[in-house]
C-alpha cells in the first residue's frame, strides 16, 4: 500500500503533493514501484497535529481522487476518521476506508455498511493532540488486541460483514518507541482476530530511535520491518517507499521458498 499524503503538515513528507497533478504523478510512480493499492490522507494524524474541516479536507482530496479514478486500476483507500468525507470518497471511486480512530464516530460504519466498503480499523488511543499522552499499558499486546476486538464488534454490530475487515495494530499511534518493537515481537498474536493484518512502519519514530536517522532517511529501516512482517504473516504494507519495502519482501519470499518468485 503506497502512501500518498496530500497535506502540508504530514510528518515525513508534509507540502510535497499539494498540487494534484503532482500528487497523481507521485501516486502513479508508486504504483510502477509495484504499489498494490494506494492510500490518499488528507488530514495529518501525527501527533500533535492540528485538525482540519471536512470543508478542507475534502477540497484537498477531491481532485486528485477524481484524477486518480480515471488513471489506474489500483484500489483506492482514503485515510480519514470523517464520515462525510467518507461518503464523498467512496461516490467518487474510492474502495476502502482507512480509519485511523477505529470507529470512534459511529457514523463511519454506516457509510461503509452503505457503500460495501473495506474497512481497516487501526488501534489508536485518544486523537493527535493526546495520543502520546495515551501509552500507559499494563500489558501492551493484550489491551491493543481487546481495543481492536471491540472496534471489530462496532463494526458486525453496525452490518459490516468480516470480509470487508483489515486490523492495523497502529504503530506509532499511542505507542513509545518500546511499545512498537514490542508490537514487532509479537505480530504473530494479531492473527488470533481472523483477520487480514495491515502494518504501517514507513518512516516512523522508532525507526529512527533504532538507527539514529532523521525521518527522510529511513528506507533501509522501513524495509527491514517490511522483509520482517512477511515472516509474522502480515498481509498489507502501508509505506511511502513502495519500491525499496517490495524488494525486501520479495527477497523475503525467496528465503522463505516461496514458488513463482518473479510474479511475487
Amino acid at each position: 500500500m503506497g502512501v500518498l499524503n496530500l497535506t502540508p503538515d504530514s510528518f515525513s513528507d508534509g507540502g510535497r503533493f499539494l498540487y494534484p497533478e503532482k500528487a497523481v504523478e507521485h501516486a502513479l510512480h508508486l504504483v510502477r514501484e509495484g504499489a498494490d493499492l494506494l492510500d490518499l490522507g488528507a488530514e495529518s494524524t501525527r501527533p500533535g497535529a492540528e485538525p482540519v474541516s471536512e470543508d478542507e479536507e475534502w477540497r484537498r482530496l477531491e481532485p486528485v481522487l477524481l484524477l486518480l479514478a480515471g488513471k489506474t486500476t489500483v484500489p483506492l483507500s482514503i485515510d480519514t476518521t470523517k464520515p462525510k468525507i467518507a461518503r464523498c470518497a467512496l461516490a467518487a471511486g474510492a474502495h476502502i476506508i482507512n480509519d485511523v480512530s477505529g470507529l470512534a464516530d459511529s457514523q463511519m460504519a454506516d457509510v461503509v455498511r452503505t457503500f460495501g466498503a473495506g474497512l481497516i480499523l487501526m488501534h489508536r488511543r485518544g486523537n493527535p493532540k493526546t495520543m502520546q499522552s495515551l501509552t500507559h499499558y499494563e500489558d501492551t499486546v493484550a489491551e491493543i488486541l481487546k481495543e481492536l476486538r471491540a472496534g471489530i464488534d462496532r463494526a458486525l454490530q453496525a452490518g459490516i460483514v468480516r470480509e470487508q475487515l483489515v486490523i492495523d495494530p497502529g504503530l506509532g499511534f499511542a505507542k513509545d518507541a518500546g511499545q512498537n518493537i514490542e508490537i514487532l515481537r509479537e505480530l504473530g498474536q494479531f492473527h488470533s482476530l481472523g483477520l487480514p493484518v495491515l502494518l504501517g512502519p514507513s518512516r516512523k519514530s522508532f525507526i529512527g530511535k533504532v538507527t539514529g536517522r532523521e525521518i527522510g532517511d529511513r528506507e533501509y529501516g522501513t524495509a527491514a520491518v517490511a522483509g520482517y512482517a512477511v515472516t509474522k504473516g502480515v498481509h498489507i504494507l502501508r509505506v511511502h517507499d513502495v519500491g525499496a519495502a517490495r524488494d525486501a519482501v520479495r527477497i523475503t519470499r525467496a528465503i522463505q521458498g516461496a514458488s513463482h518468485v518473479r510474479s511475487l
